[in-house]
C-alpha cells in the first residue's frame, strides 16, 4: 500500500485573502480590527506601516493625500488618513467579469 501513498499527495491550501477593516494609531499600532483572527497580525502591522509611510511622504512633499485605493497581490486595500492614524479596509480583489462568446441558436 505504500506505493499508493505516492499518488495521494496533500494539496496545498491557499489562504483566503482577508476581509475587514482595522484602525491604527500614528505609530502603526493596531487599535481595532474586524479582520479575521486567522490572518497573521504581522501582515496587518506591515500593511499599516506602509500605508502610514505613504501618508507621511505625501505630507513631506506637500501633496494633499487623504486616502489611498490600490490593489496588491489579489488584495484590494483602501485607506483613509485620520487625525491620529488611519483606517484601512481590506477585501479580496475581484476580477472584472469576462464576457462569454455569444452562441447562436441552431434552430
Amino acid at each position: 500500500m505504500g506505493i499508493l501513498n505516492w499518488f495521494r499527495k496533500s494539496r496545498a491550501v491557499a489562504n483566503k485573502p482577508p476581509s475587514g477593516s482595522f484602525t491604527v494609531d500614528r505609530h502603526g499600532r493596531v487599535l481595532t480590527t474586524t479582520v479575521g483572527s486567522g490572518y497573521p497580525r504581522r501582515l496587518l502591522d506591515d500593511t499599516a506601516r506602509e500605508v502610514l509611510s505613504l501618508f507621511r511622504e505625501a505630507r513631506v512633499a506637500q501633496a494633499p493625500l487623504t486616502g489611498l485605493d490600490f490593489y496588491f497581490t489579489g488584495l484590494h486595500i483602501k485607506a483613509r488618513e485620520m487625525k491620529n492614524g488611519a483606517i484601512i479596509f481590506l477585501s479580496p480583489q475581484t476580477t472584472p467579469a469576462t464576457s462569454s462568446p455569444v452562441r447562436k441558436d441552431p434552430s
